[in-house]
């Protein structure tokens, strides 16, 4: 009797540690579309190349534990672009799957930057400001285009 109940408890123990590593957590991450006006008055955009994924995209992560969007739409643009930016107003949002089957949601800001500079680092080795056209073309992931879109500056 006692040996059914821990086979019992062990086999409760494993489904509960399959169902907590099944890809059906919502990954939460928020960042920013950082913008600024040229000298005559034209708007770029400020899009992020990652070496480690080779790809072209807008400053983002994953929210830490307790944290709120806005503040961490704030700290994960400054560690991977070195500016300490303005937080504007809410734009698009995206959601799709990670590279790991999880559902990813990502809320976006407008943001002005007020301070800093780009300095190389683990996540992030080049930056370019772009106009709104040349943020499209370049942006590797067609989930981001309607973020950029989405910008009224």
């Amino acid at each position: 009797m006692e040996e059914d109940r821990q086979e019992e408890a062990q086999g409760v123990d494993r489904l509960i540690g399959r169902l907590q590593r099944r890809p059906t957590d919502v990954v939460q991450a928020a960042g920013g579309v950082v913008w600024r006006r040229t000298a005559d008055g034209e708007v770029e955009v400020l899009v992020v190349h990652r070496p480690k994924y080779d790809d072209w995209t807008l400053p983002k992560g994953k929210l830490e534990e307790g944290e709120a969007f806005e503040a961490a739409a704030r700290r994960e643009v400054e560690e991977e672009t070195g500016l300490r930016c303005l937080l504007g107003d809410e734009v698009a949002a995206s959601r799709y799957r990670d590279r790991h089957g999880r559902v990813k949601v990502v809320r976006y800001w407008a943001m002005t930057p007020e301070g800093g500079r780009f300095k190389r680092n683990g996540e992030v080795d080049e930056v370019r400001w772009l106009s709104l056209e040349g943020a499209r073309a370049l942006l590797t992931y067609r989930r981001d285009r309607p973020v950029v879109d989405s910008l009224q500056p």
